[in-house]
């Protein structure tokens, strides 16, 4: 019987990431969660609440992967700050970068040695479909589509080493996120909704689905990939 695999999520504490991370307990993983808030009660593993676009990041990861070696790595935490391009600032630039990019190529970083000293290795980074283009995400959709070219570059270099890389780029999903720029009922939600060809939001748990297979035992031959869970989205807008 193979030994249990640990996960590392971040941005566990709620959302997506808090959906994976119950997911991967129930699945029989040894889950960890990275987040800047606090655990919620009944956190299905160990939680390290750390702030991930801190400038000892590097450490802190360094330190928790010391403890607990890493398998399966999900880079989940991510943040945007909405503004049109005339009205994007630097510092908003430098934060999200900080935080949607640096965060993590640090955290795969930490996770990497054990993942080669084994041959084995999962690693999924969550983007977004608004990396495509999305009116008012410059910051957003930048650092967003900046991770399709971590997943494709990475993959390559990990492949011959059994660790695989790729991508998952949610829709619009019903988390306290969206809700925090989307009122249910609200217009700016019905309009989000009414352009989804499912004519409805998506659930953090679907999304979850996409993330267990690429961390999956029999994905090793899947890596570079982007995945879209969007509800027909990006085939409605974006096509080839």
């Amino acid at each position: 019987m193979a030994a249990q695999r640990t996960i590392l999520i971040t941005g566990a504490s709620r959302g997506i990431g808090l959906a994976a991370a119950r997911h991967f307990a129930t699945a029989g993983l040894k889950v960890v969660g990275v987040a800047r808030s606090t655990a919620p009660d009944g956190f299905p593993g160990t939680f390290h609440r750390v702030d991930l676009s801190a400038d000892d990041l590097a450490a802190r990861m360094a330190a928790i992967v010391a403890e607990t070696p890493v398998d399966i790595l999900v880079n989940n935490a991510g943040s945007g700050r909405m503004a049109h391009l005339g009205a994007v600032r630097l510092d908003d630039l430098d934060a999200i970068i900080r935080l949607n990019l640096t965060a993590t190529m640090l955290a795969t970083q930490a996770c990497l040695p054990h993942m080669r000293a084994q041959g084995w290795g999962r690693v999924v980074n969550v983007s977004s479909r608004a990396a495509l283009g999305k009116d008012g995400r410059t910051v957003y959709g930048a650092t967003k589509a900046g991770l399709f070219g971590f997943t494709r570059t990475w993959a390559l270099e990990l492949a011959a080493e059994g660790v695989t890389v790729n991508c998952v780029g949610p829709g619009p999903i019903e988390t306290e996120m969206f809700r925090e720029h989307n009122a249910p009922g609200s217009p700016t939600a019905q309009t989000v909704v009414g352009a989804i060809p499912v004519r409805r939001m998506g659930q953090p748990e679907e999304v979850v689905s996409a993330l267990a297979f690429f961390a999956g035992e029999h994905a090793g031959f899947t890596t570079g990939q982007v995945l879209y869970v969007c509800g027909g989205l990006t085939i409605a807008r974006d096509p080839i």
